[in-house]
Order: C-alpha cells, then structure tokens, then sequence
C-alpha cells in the first residue's frame, strides 16, 4: 500500500509541476522536497510516472520550473555527497533525485557550473562508505570530513589491476553504483543529440570534465569499472540452471560498467598521438613514465597499464566473457548467456588501439586464438541479419587491427580442435582454415549490406597469408570459389572497384606459392584443378562488344555468389542456420566507413622481420608483374576515378579502363607454377593411372617449385591506421548499441537524437 501512495504522491508533484505556468520559488521546500523526500519509486517508475511529452510541455511553458528542478535535485546529490549518506532516508532521497536526473537531464547550455557539481558529486558518491562501498571504519558515524579526505584508491570495487583486495560483494551496493553510473551515462549522451560530423572533432564536454584532473576519483573509478568487468564470470560455479535460482545482480552493473568505461574512452587516436608505454615501473599498476599524451585520464590510464599480470587479467576476462554466448551444454539453457559481447568488442578495440603493450601480449601466445574464435562466431551469426550490420562491422575492424602484426598469421597455425557449432562446413585444419571458411560463408551468403566489407575481410587474408603453413582442402576450395566468382566478367565488369578483389586474392595465391609452397599441396591442387580461371582472367576481353555483351548476361541472370559453384557439405553438428532479423526489429543507422585504402596503410617485411612503411608514390612493376611495393593500392586508388560516365551519370567500363588494370594482374607466378606442375601431374596420371586424389596430392607433397618461380616479391602487410573517419564510425555504433541495450527504463526513447536515425527491418 505504501508504495501505490508514494508512487500517487509523486505523481501529484508532477502534475502540480506541469501544470504551474508561473515559475516555483527555489527555497519553496515543501514542493520540491515532493520529488524525493517521502517517495520510493524506481527508476522504471520514474520513467513511467514522468512521460517525455510531459518534460517538453514544461521546457516550453515554464523552463525556469524544469532548471529548478534539476537544480534543486544537483542540490540534494551534492548534499548527501559532502555528508556521506549516513541515513537511510538521506540515501533514498540520493537515489530518487539519481532517477528523477537520469529522465530529465537538461541540456541547457548555460548549465556548465551545475553539471560540473553534478558529475563531482556522482564521482563522490560512487565512494561513498554504507552507500557504494564497503566502510573500512568499525564507527557507522563518519564526519563529513572523512568522506571528503578519504582516499578512494582504497576503496576500488574488484581486485584486478592495481588492486589486490577483492571486497565482499554486496547486492545494495551494487544496485546503487549502477543507478548513479546510469545517470552518468545519461549526462555524457550529449553526443547522441549532436549529428556525425567527422572533421570536428569534437571533444564531449561532460566526459572531457569527468575525466579531467578535476575529478579526485578519477584512477580508482577507472580501475573499477576496468576490474569489474573483466572479473565477472556469469557461469560462476557452473551450476547447472544457476542463473535460474538466483538473480544475478552483479550482471546489470557489469553492463553498465562496461558502457561508461567505453564512451569515457571514445577518444580519436589519430588527432593526437597515443602516449608511448615506455618507462621505469613502480609500485603501481600504471607506466610512471610521463608521457605528454591526452588530457582524458581514462585514456591516459589505459595507455599506460604495462604489467604482464594485468594483462593477463584483463585479457582472460574479456575472452571469457566473449566466449559465454559459445558455451554448449548437454542441457539446453543450463548456463546464463551475457548479452554485452558488442560494448566489450568496442573495449578490446580500445584497449589494443591506445595500448601497443596489450595488443603486443594479446598476439605473444596463442590466447589471441581465445578472443579470435568468438569473433568469427558473431561473424558467422550475425551474417543474414541486417540489425547486426555494425556487429559484423566491428569484428572486422579487429581482425584488420589483429592481421597487421605477424604474429597473427603465425598464430593462425594452431590446429582448430573446439568445435563451436557454426553453420559452416566440417572440416579438419587450423584456425586459419576456420577464419577463411568463415569470411567466404559472409561474402557468399551475408546480406547485401555487407558488401562494402569484402575489401576488408580479403585485406585481412592477404596479411595473414604469407604466414599460413598449410590451407585444408575444403578452405583451398573455398579461395579458388572466390576468385572464380569474382573474376566473372559480368563482376568485373559491373562495378569501378570489383577487379580490386581479384587482386587481392591473386596476392593470397602468390604469397602462398612464394613463402610456403611446402606445407600448401592442397591449395596448389586447387589451383592446378581450376587452372581455367586463371587462363579466362589472363585472356579477359577488353574490346567494346565483349564488354557490353558480359553486362547484357548480368543483367539477364545476376547470379547470387551463393550459386556459382561452391559444394558446401554438411555443416557442423548442433549448428543452426544463420537467421535475418525478425521484421520490426529495431537498429540504428550507422555513417560510411572509409575505404581500404584510407583504413590501411602499406607497410613491407624487411629480411629481418621488420616493418617498413610505404610511401604511396607511383610505383613499378617488377619483372614478373608482379606488384612490387604494393602496386595493387595504388592502381586502386587510380582506378577509383570512374572510366566514363554516361548521360546519366552512370559510370561505364571503358577498353581503356579494363586495359590499365588488367596489364597489372599479378599472374606471373601462378602461370609459371602451373606450367611447371600440370604437365608433369597429367604425365603421373596416365603413367600410372591415377584417378585418385590422394596420390596427386602426394606427388605434390614432395614437388619442389625451387629455383623455377620468378624472384619472390616483397611481402606487404596492409596496416590499421587510425583516422578521424573510423572514430565517428565507432561513436555512431557505441551510442547506437547504448540506446538499444537500455530499454528498461527506455533512457532516450522519445527524444530528438541525431547522432542516428532509428529504423526498423
């Protein structure tokens, strides 16, 4: 009965306030106090009992009403954070003005000074003794001195870095920090109402000042949303139906930990240099080398972590957290599913791009393997459902980060022996052959949105393909289905770009062929059986009738790359097909992310190793025609002005346009190789009479191409580089996942976002 009256009473304030068109006196206490003196509403009830068109009615009629309001609630936070929250009631009035701020934060500009004290009072009360953490004092009656010289590092929420001590947990505790974190996020969403404007640059003010040397509590908040992320084990002691038996209320306030922790992080990397990780160390978990870096704390902290423990820490959470959708049981539904897999996808991102120290550890063992194989799992599922576009967007854009550093591809050796089910085929290899199973299954049965990300995920290919000791049959056939797909004269033909996947993939080959041509039989089988493909694109036509007649068959009988070939064989045990979205599912639209050759950034492997960046000036081709210092990039670029446009303005392939790239093909090697190979298998097969595969592939095994290739070309390793581009992209989606994942109460249902739009499927 108590709680219908005070959600009554609550109500009545509200309606008092919405209906008062002359402006409340700010030391009228008896009306204000309505608001949070006497109720206890949740923040689902606040939402509810306050709807959005309400807090309009009241901006326009009466705004300095809605300015005292929040004025008077700042008030009250800042109160109980200078007193410490001793009382329950002064706790309960705390949380209701918490709620009543996260549904009506005011965006007035002139509000400065006041946000400020807001985001100062949340970051005391998130230490706040008996009211977020545990009270290290045997006296329950603290001075309100205590709480202001008390020092928080010791009050960090979860052992992990820089903090050895892990605290009893405790579920009010909890509820509370993730009420006031909700409320931060809420002040930080500025930047949901601004549109995407990638030459700004724009700093967010609210984070700007929370992150700033003006916050006290900066380091100890930093470490634990940073430890109570990565320690949370949702499976806990793996009880069956555990997550049935008990709430888990630790997951709510991981999700939000994890969200603030990556929107105080949303820095642009390429406007300012990342710190460097150099430096003596000391007692603490941070590099004491002082590097200029930027003013953003959070991201000065984070730059700076360089013990191997906390890496290890850090590391293991997140892939355990990753891997929590992958569990499969014998009984279904038995293990707890983590929803937040995208805000940690944008965390490890943020943490390789401004730590060099952490991606370096990452790629030093084969844990990588641990964040890779969950990656290629959302891929694989996210590949049919146009909702999850910026999914598929970001688990890219970490393989490309991932592909730029050696170690990678030799990581990629590891047999692949978890079998997490996907609906790809079964096949026995290693986690390379997994990664290209999986990418041809996104270009040949994704949506068509996705197209702009084959450029990346045949980048990510080619980086890692001078390392790939041996591709199993299934995968060799999966490459040669590509390129037969992609070298189809209608594609070629249809579209300014298309021939650049050629390229790509004719550099897989030739890398292969090059550096590991040993352990690579099946893949030279599969090159020799479809030697075809590689005659028809060396004899591509070019004259004006031809090239028309290739676009009229196009335009006959488009065939799905689906179609063109590939045998897909049975899928793996358990899996299920990869689903599109349930119509009405709501998604965020995202802006254009740059093209290859603004992602990357072309770099060549010295004899020792090391990496040595390429100019992008013209270059020339080396005497096998092979590109050499990166050629393809730049027939790229060059190809990237439209042959000729029609009256229409619809762009036309030209005989000149197909003429300046196909005398760059690389072919050289593989023409070589089969000239070389095809003769002496065909001379096996009638010799002896071979009809079965297994005997070619073992003549193949002990054939040797030494001293018969042309000069090996220079490996070339296509980079990540950071640019203004991809961090407006990252901010469109990491808001875009916030708004959607925060439904219950819905924070920013209702109001005039810009950042994106919001659509339906």
């Amino acid at each position: 009965m108590g709680s219908t009256d005070s959600k009554l009473n609550f109500r009545k304030a509200v309606i008092q306030l919405t209906t008062k068109t002359q402006p409340v006196e700010a030391t009228d206490d008896a009306f204000w106090d309505q608001f949070w003196a006497d109720t206890a509403t949740s923040v689902q009830d606040v939402f509810a009992l306050v709807p959005a068109a309400e807090i309009r009615a009241v901006r326009e009629e009466s705004p300095s009403n809605l300015a005292t309001l929040c004025y008077k609630a700042v008030e009250k936070l800042v109160q109980g954070a200078e007193s410490g929250c001793h009382s329950e009631k002064e706790k309960q009035i705390v949380l209701n003005c918490s709620r009543l701020l996260t549904r009506g934060e005011d965006d007035d500009e002139n509000a400065r000074p006041l946000a400020e004290s807001l985001l100062l009072a949340i970051a005391d009360l998130l230490f706040c003794p008996d009211f977020t953490v545990q009270s290290h004092r045997r006296s329950t009656v603290d001075s309100a001195e205590d709480v202001h010289s008390l020092d928080s590092c010791e009050y960090i929420w979860e052992a992990g870095v820089g903090f050895a001590h892990s605290p009893q947990p405790n579920y009010i505790h909890d509820m509370n920090r993730m009420e006031l974190l909700k409320l931060l996020l809420t002040c930080f969403s500025e930047a949901m109402y601004l549109p995407p404007a990638p030459e700004s640059g724009s700093t967010n003010p609210w984070v700007q000042f929370f992150c700033s040397t003006e916050n006290r509590h900066a380091l100890p908040l930093f470490t634990s949303l940073l430890n109570t992320v990565c320690a949370y084990d949702p499976v806990g002691y793996g009880i069956p139906y555990n997550h049935l038996l008990f709430s888990d209320y630790r997951e709510p306030l991981v999700e939000e930990a994890a969200q603030v922790l990556i929107v105080t992080l949303d820095h642009d990397s390429a406007s300012s240099a990342s710190p460097t990780v150099d430096g003596t160390t000391t007692g603490t978990a941070m590099d004491d080398a002082d590097p200029p870096g930027p003013e953003n704390l959070f991201v000065n902290y984070l730059s700076r972590i360089h013990r191997e423990e906390d890496f290890q820490f850090i590391l293991k959470g997140i892939a355990r957290l990753l891997s929590n959708p992958l569990l499969q049981t014998y009984l279904p539904n038995s293990t707890k599913k983590i929803q937040f897999h995208q805000e940690l996808l944008v965390l490890f991102w943020k943490l390789c791009d401004f730590n060099k120290k952490f991606l370096f550890f990452v790629l030093k063992s084969s844990d990588v393997l641990d964040i890779l194989v969950p990656i290629l799992f959302f891929l694989n599922d996210a590949r049919a459902d146009q909702s999850r576009v910026g999914l598929m967007h970001i688990g890219v854009f970490i393989l490309l980060l991932l592909s730029g550093e050696r170690n990678f591809g030799v990581r990629l050796n590891k047999p692949y022996s978890v079998r997490v089910p996907m609906d790809i085929p079964v096949f026995t290899g290693t986690h390379a052959d997994l990664l290209i199973v999986v990418f041809h299954k996104i270009i040949t049965s994704g949506h068509q949105r996705l197209q702009p990300l084959f450029d990346c995920l045949l980048t990510i290919v080619v980086n890692v393909s001078p390392y790939l000791k041996s591709l199993s049959m299934v995968t060799a056939n999966k490459l040669l289905h590509l390129l037969e797909a992609f070298s189809t004269a209608w594609f070629l033909f249809s579209a300014a770009q298309n021939h650049h996947l050629v390229f790509f993939l004719l550099e897989v080959f030739n890398n292969i062929i090059q550096y590991q041509f040993d352990g690579n039989s099946n893949l030279v089988y599969a090159i020799i059986r479809k030697r075809s493909v590689f005659h028809q694109l060396a004899n591509l036509p070019t004259d004006p009738p031809a090239i028309h007649k290739a676009l009229q068959r196009r335009r006959r009988t488009p065939e799905p790359l689906s179609r063109t070939g590939s045998q897909e064989g049975t899928s793996m045990e358990g899996s299920r097909p990869a689903a599109p979205a349930e119509p009405g599912t709501l998604k965020t639209s995202l802006v254009a992310t740059p093209g290859i050759d603004k992602l990357t950034e072309k770099s060549q492997v010295s004899e020792d190793g090391t990496l040595r960046s390429l100019e992008p000036e013209p270059q020339q081709s080396s005497e096998d025609g092979s590109p050499a210092k990166g050629e393809p990039s730049q027939a790229w670029r060059e190809q990237r002005r439209p042959s000729s446009s029609s009256a229409s303005g619809q762009w036309s392939p030209t005989p000149e346009w197909v003429l300046s790239w196909k005398s760059k093909l690389p072919l050289q090697t593989i023409m070589r190789l089969l000239q070389v190979l095809v003769p002496q298998v065909e001379k096996i097969c009638i010799d002896k009479g071979l009809t079965d595969e297994s005997e070619i592939l073992r003549f193949l095994q002990h054939g040797t191409l030494v001293g018969l290739l042309p000069v090996p070309h220079p490996i070339l390793i296509r980079k990540y580089q950071a640019n203004s581009g991809t961090a407006m992209w990252f901010r469109t989606y990491m808001w875009g996942v916030i708004y959607l994942r925060n439904v219950d109460p819905p924070v920013w249902y209702d109001t005039d976002v810009k950042l994106f739009e919001i659509q339906r499927v």
